[in-house]
């Protein structure tokens, strides 16, 4: 279960007008240019987005203070970058993010280092191939997909620290057909399995969202003030945690489904104004069994015994 501490809105930047752009005659050298040195890959600039990401996360670590100790920060392929994970590490976390689908990952170079020279820090190339037994950490199948859990530590160029990947391969057993996924994050002591259950977590913000449009109004006010934008948003997401609250406790509503939860409030509301109209009190006789009842018209899972 997920709950929103903190909400800004994304101010996007304005589209630009198209414009037919000149043809660059040209023709670019091929190589490093002359005089150019390394650059400081810890040393980056940040995107608008960036920049404003990590000002909400240091909000929230001053807003909790040390009420609450935070870790980790999981979060989408936006920051499976060098960018994102050092502006994450400058708060102080360490990231859990996913990187895409054909990085140039490399081991480390394991073999005899030359006599002069710079070190060698690259190995062979990660490959599914050169995965072994050394690497994998699970192997189960369920409903015809076998799934191979392996963990390794490998470098990218493009970032200056070891990183520490989990590559999940799914095949299908009948078709032979293949998928991988590359969680990774930039803490080297972190376990596969606690690594891929945080990044998993981060789909409950997902639901929050979902339920939020679909049932609390994210996507229906009409108000474009920044104040009356950010009450709308946030009482929105307030709801979506309060309607979480109560559903452990009604009778019947083992699913936690936001959509049974208002068709049994509306079905009470109903049901109660019916036995009210003729003058009635409906406490004198009314149980929770008829509203139930009433309330399974609307409802999409089952009632439970």
């Amino acid at each position: 279960m997920a709950h929103p501490l903190h909400m800004e809105q994304m101010i996007r930047p304005e589209v630009q007008k198209s414009a037919p752009k000149a043809v660059n005659t040209i023709k670019k050298q091929r190589g490093r240019p002359k005089g150019s040195k390394n650059k400081n890959q810890e040393e980056v600039g940040f995107s608008p987005f960036q920049m404003q990401l990590q000002g909400c996360i240091r909000h929230v670590l001053n807003l909790t203070g040390n009420t609450m100790e935070f870790k980790y920060l999981a979060y989408d392929g936006a920051l499976g970058a060098n960018a994102g994970v050092q502006m994450v590490k400058q708060t102080g976390l360490s990231v859990i993010s996913k990187l895409r689908h054909d990085p140039e990952l490399y081991f480390p170079f394991s073999g005899e280092q030359k006599h002069r020279g710079k070190p060698r820090k690259y190995g062979v190339r990660l490959t599914i191939d050169k995965l072994t037994q050394e690497h994998l950490r699970e192997d189960k199948t369920e409903d015809g997909i076998r799934t191979l859990t392996y963990q390794v530590q490998v470098w990218h160029k493009k970032f200056p620290d070891l990183l520490n990947v989990v590559v999940i391969v799914k095949t299908n057993l009948e078709t032979g057909r293949t998928a991988k996924a590359l969680p990774f994050s930039n803490d080297l002591t972190l376990s596969f399995d606690n690594l891929v259950s945080h990044y998993k977590l981060r789909f409950q913000i997902e639901f929050n969202f979902r339920d939020a449009k679909q049932y609390w109004g994210l996507e229906d006010f009409m108000t474009i003030k920044e104040t009356k934008v950010s009450n709308a948003a946030n009482f929105s997401m307030f709801m979506v945690t309060l309607s979480q609250l109560p559903s452990p406790e009604i009778n019947g509503l083992q699913v936690g489904s936001m959509l049974d939860l208002k068709t049994i409030f509306r079905a009470r509301k109903y049901t109660n104004l019916i036995i009210k109209s003729p003058g009635i009190k409906a406490g004198q006789f009314l149980i929770d069994d008829l509203i139930l009842q009433a309330a399974n018209i609307g409802r999409i899972h089952p009632t439970f015994d």
